[in-house]
């Protein structure tokens, strides 16, 4: 790209010389008429007076041809007296008796007709370009004689070239003159826009508070004042929107829900932590790469589509695979538009509900086994009763009481568990279960006296192995209840002459309590589900046995409450063992 002087000075210094080469040759030319003008009219006149001079000698030819020199020789003008047929009487310059007859050039003939005539020619007599101007003195009839007077060229031209000399030299110092100058303005011109064009600069790096100086000319003046007030709104505005970006980069990373934005073209554009944390994406990596790619899923990609094409709100519960599982998503989709109303992209909120999905088959089966477990004990009561109603006497009456007070037992039972449980999940959720550090040996001890008269009449021996000063932060009473439901479920499911070991130690940092029977075992596909609210291995023996199916519910509750968590090994056949981690107190 050239500079602006380079584009500038040329072009004016071409028109400037154009200019002055024009209005030069119209004044030459001008001049040049000018002068001959006035040479034919010094001419004329001069001609005139020879006209007068020589009509009284038209007798006395040798007197007129010595008039002619001397007037020649004084006025530097060849002076010729010619008849009015052509015959040359006298001439300054030249011998008339040698000279032809001159009736017939041009200005002879035009004085004789009209009484003047003048001519540029060449002169045959002197080899040279005259100047002819001849005058016939008016008469009563045809004029008698005709006066020319003539110069040569060559001196108007000798003239002429002196004053196109002094032309030519003041139109180059004209033209210098003008050159200067138009340089001089295109380096003015060039320093207030090359001050126009740093601040432009300035601005396009985006360094708004920069200001363009004033300059003298007032339309450049009033550009840098309008490009100094475009900065400062552009910097306001730029300011505005970044701290709305900011808070909406806090924003989006502060919530708790996923939040995805995808262009036209179904591509990731922006995405919060907690979407990268769902999707199992880095934000960074994500973003430009399309849904499809980065998101191996289809409802989710069907979503997205459905969300872009339509024209409002959209909503759908989301299937996913991550990490092995299924999760679901609560998704709700909505079009971002320009100012103009066109669609530029999407917006999907993803809300993870596979927790309350789970709540919710948990409490449908919690409804479900409650009903059957409540509906078992008052089917026999109310069978019972109808029995002792119908006339039932004696022994039989006395079988049907048992069995009523046998499953009123057995429903106070189920109640009591299940205010224990319900007792134990609002303690942890209000943070209200007190934990003080204590002996674990005393937990134990206590928890084995409470069962010691139901393991003697299985003569099932317990053994005891607990340290004496392992300790751990716990609530004692609630500890007691969650190693005695432990033990009695290894005393109902032991044989007759078994051992029940209870040991308490340390593993990995963390106090342990254990409770290991020699009963039937566990299957393995039961142990994931065993500390399910009423899940029962063999159902019909554990409702023999007496068992509502919340009793290792409610210890796997509990030692939650003290940030633990139990655990159940078993093999069929060997036996089965239950083990509670607590963490130490410090």
């Amino acid at each position: 790209m050239r500079r602006l002087t380079r584009l500038i000075f040329p072009s004016y210094i071409a028109i400037t010389i154009f200019s002055l080469a024009l209005f030069g040759g119209f004044s030459a030319r001008q001049l040049r008429q000018a002068y001959i003008e006035q040479a034919e009219e010094d001419l004329r006149v001069r001609a005139a007076m020879l006209a007068e001079i020589a009509r009284p000698r038209l007798s006395d030819p040798a007197g007129l041809e010595s008039l002619c020199q001397k007037l020649g020789r004084e006025t530097g003008t060849r002076f010729t007296v010619i008849t009015a047929d052509g015959r040359v009487l006298a001439d300054s310059d030249a011998d008339p008796d040698r000279m032809e007859n001159h009736g017939d050039r041009p200005e002879i003939m035009d004085a004789l007709a009209h009484g003047y005539g003048a001519n540029v020619r060449h002169s045959h007599t002197i080899g040279r370009d005259m100047l002819y101007v001849a005058i016939a003195p008016p008469t009563a009839a045809r004029p008698e004689l005709v006066a020319r007077a003539a110069r040569p060229l060559a001196s108007i031209s000798e003239v002429l070239r002196v004053n196109y000399e002094q032309i030519a030299l003041v139109g180059a110092i004209a033209a210098l003159l003008a050159g200067l100058m138009s340089w001089l303005v295109a380096r003015r011109l060039q320093a207030a826009l090359s001050n126009l064009r740093s601040g432009a600069a300035r601005f396009a790096g985006g360094d708004l508070s920069f200001r363009v100086r004033a300059m003298e000319s007032e339309e450049f003046s009033s550009l840098a004042e309008s490009m100094n007030h475009m900065a400062g709104q552009l910097e306001d505005r730029i300011l505005t929107v970044t701290a709305q970006r900011n808070e909406l980069e806090v924003m989006l990373a502060a919530m708790v829900e996923a939040v995805v934005v995808v262009d036209r073209d179904e591509r990731i554009v922006r995405m919060n932590r907690a979407a990268g944390e769902l999707l199992g994406l880095r934000p960074d990596d994500a973003s430009g790469r399309s849904i499809e790619e980065a998101v191996r899923s289809v409802p989710l990609l069907q979503f997205v589509t459905r969300t872009l094409s339509g024209e409002g709100p959209a909503e759908a519960e989301i299937p996913l695979l991550k990490d092995g599982g299924e999760v679901f998503l609560s998704a709700h989709g909505n079009v971002i538009r320009n100012a103009r109303g066109l669609k530029t992209h999407a917006l999907i909120a993803l809300h993870d509900v596979t927790r309350l999905k789970r709540l919710e088959v948990v409490r449908r089966d919690f409804v479900a086994n409650v009903s059957h477990e409540l509906k078992t004990p008052l089917t026999s009561i109310k069978a019972a009763v109808e029995t002792l109603k119908s006339g039932a006497e004696g022994d039989e009456a006395e079988r049907f009481i048992d069995i009523i007070l046998r499953h009123a037992d057995r429903l106070n039972a189920i109640i009591d568990d299940l205010l224990d449980l319900s007792r134990i999940e609002q303690g942890r959720e209000r943070e209200s279960i007190e934990l003080r550090p204590g002996k674990v040996c005393e937990v134990v001890k206590a928890a084995a006296a409470a069962l010691e008269a139901a393991a003697r009449d299985k003569n099932i021996r317990v053994e005891l192995d607990c340290p004496p000063e392992l300790s751990a932060a716990m609530n004692a009473e609630l500890l007691e209840q969650a190693v005695t439901n432990l033990l009695d479920n290894a005393i109902k499911y032991s044989g007759a002459g078994t051992v029940v070991r209870m040991r308490a130690g340390t593993e990995n940092g963390r106090v342990t309590v254990a409770v290991a029977d020699e009963g039937p075992g566990i299957p393995a596909e039961h142990l994931d589900r065993i500390f399910e609210r009423f899940y029962r291995v063999d159902k019909a023996r554990s409702r023999k046995l007496g068992g509502t199916g919340l009793g290792l519910a409610i210890v796997k509750h509990i030692v939650e409450a003290h940030g633990g968590e139990v655990k159940a090994k078993s093999e069929v056949g060997q036996g089965s063992v239950f083990t509670i981690f607590l963490p130490r107190s410090e």
